[in-house]
This record gives C-alpha cells, structure tokens and sequence, in this order.
C-alpha cells in the first residue's frame, strides 16, 4: 500500500486546472467591448462543448469566469450538461486581464479548490494555455502553440498547491475545440 491519497503523487495533492477561450462574439463595434454577446455560431459552440463535455468527469469546484457578457454567456451554454455544477465567480479583473493576471487569480484560489475552470478572452488564454504545459502530448502541445480557437478548453494537471502554478509546471491532459 502507497499510502497515498486519491489525487495525490509525491506526497503532493494534484489539482486540475480547466482553462475556456470564450465563444465567437460578435464582431467589435457592434456594441461596447465589455457588452459584446456571442454570435450564433458561439451559441452553437458553447452549447455543443458543454454536451461534449457533459460526459467526461472535469473534476472542476469552482469557476473563474470574466464578467463581460461574452464570457458569461459562455459558460452558462457550457454549463447545464454538465453533471456537477460548480459555483461561478465574476473577478472584475479577469476582464481585460494579461497572462500573469489570470496565474495569479487562480495561484490565489483556495487551497481547498482541487478543480477549477477559468473562462477568459484571447490573447491571455492562449498565452496561459501555452506557457503552462511542461509535458504532454507533443501533437497537442503543438496545437496549443499555434493557436487557441474560440471555445477551445485546455485542461492542464498540476501537482503541488495553486501558488506552485508558474510556465513549465502542468501536463496538458486535453484540448477540446469545436472542429474536433
């Protein structure tokens, strides 16, 4: 017998980290940035990604979620397939926010949080998605690198606490993307 905990390796708790580029919006211009709603496709997009990922157990607690419409509207389409519904919380600076930013709103989640789900805007998701991976599959390492689609979900192992989250420090479990 290891001893060890479920959801522990090295004597260290793992954690799961979800990170969601938003939906398709409507173009810029045809409302304010922050009130931007998603476009049909979007809609499509988010809802068919929440039944795809309905099926498979995200393990995610809570949820990070940019309080511009877009976003929102993103993860309520997502969210009702799925089978634990986590609480949602709208951190005025996750708007507008730069990688870093967005690492330490989530290296400043609680301890007891083993799962979390982030939903953002591009560039800072994609420079999130990928800086954070040190292993995983090499053909979706690539992908992240070249690109973060809209709707896209990353999902990234970490062991060690939330403070540990730094570039170099998860392994890249999945890439889901509406073409997939």
């Amino acid at each position: 017998m290891s001893g060890k905990q479920d959801g522990e390796r090295d004597g260290k708790r793992e954690r799961r980290l979800v990170l969601v580029r938003h939906a398709k919006a409507v173009p810029k211009g045809d409302a304010e940035d922050f009130e931007r709603p998603l476009a049909d496709r979007g809609r499509a997009d988010a809802e068919a990604m929440g039944h795809r990922l309905g099926g498979s157990p995200l393990g995610v607690g809570l949820v990070l979620c940019s309080p511009a419409k877009r976003t929102r509207q993103t993860w309520q389409l997502m969210e009702p397939p799925l089978s634990d519904r986590p609480p949602v919380v709208y951190p005025d600076e996750l708007y507008d926010a730069d990688a870093e930013a967005l690492r330490a709103a989530v290296a400043g989640t609680d301890d007891g949080v083993t799962g979390l789900l982030l939903v953002g805007h591009n560039p800072a998701i994609h420079d999130l998605a990928a800086a954070l991976p040190g292993d995983g599959p090499p053909e979706l390492l690539e992908r992240i690198r070249t690109g973060l689609p809209t709707c896209a979900v990353v999902v990234l192992d970490l062991t060690g606490g939330w403070p540990d989250l730094a570039p170099g420090t998860c392994r890249l479990t999945a890439l889901h993307t509406p073409a997939d």
